[in-house]
């Protein structure tokens, strides 16, 4: 067994806890979807606008922890996998700034949707290069771009499930 593969390895329970918290929370997100359109059916757009980019998230976070727990994963794969999944969020976000920036009801809902999911894919891009260059450091910062997907999908999650329970049809 290779240091490359060691490395990894040494990581793989914290993926696995991630991509478990990740689908749970897409789950229960679907739940919320499935609220939502019974109370709401003439906020279609609004439930596009603020729900898809919470599932992105969480998808992102599972598909990449999901990669990094392959078998006989090794540094370079890893780093294609994660500077990929990487690149395309800080692609989404860009898209989600261009297209949808109009349509959020306060530009103060950029950053929750836009700004911070960009930063943690940026950290997934930067973790991933630096696993070839410092692996003591890549992962850390892999690990924390995913946990800030989380988390800013669970504060998504949340205002979407607050604003659906308090809104009035």
């Amino acid at each position: 067994m290779s240091g490359q593969q060691l490395r990894l390895e040494q990581w793989a329970n914290f993926y696995v806890i991630t991509s478990a918290a990740a689908v749970t929370l897409l789950g229960l997100l679907f739940v919320v979807i499935t609220l939502a359109a019974e109370r709401r059916r003439r906020d279609t757009s609004a439930i596009q606008i603020y729900l898809t980019p919470a599932v992105i998230y969480f998808s992102s976070v599972l598909l990449t922890s999901a990669l990094l727990t392959v078998p006989n994963q090794t540094r370079l794969t890893a780093v294609i996998c994660i500077c990929l999944e990487g690149i395309a969020g800080v692609g989404y976000c860009g898209s989600l700034a261009v297209r949808r920036g109009a349509g959020y009801e306060e530009r103060s809902d950029l950053f929750p949707y836009v700004v911070f999911p960009f930063a943690a894919y940026a950290f997934l891009v930067a973790g991933g290069l630096l696993l070839l260059r410092r692996p003591q450091i890549g992962p850390d910062l892999v690990a924390a771009g995913l946990l800030m997907l989380l988390g800013i999908g669970i504060r998504n999650s949340w205002a979407i499930a607050t604003t659906i329970v308090s809104s009035q049809d």
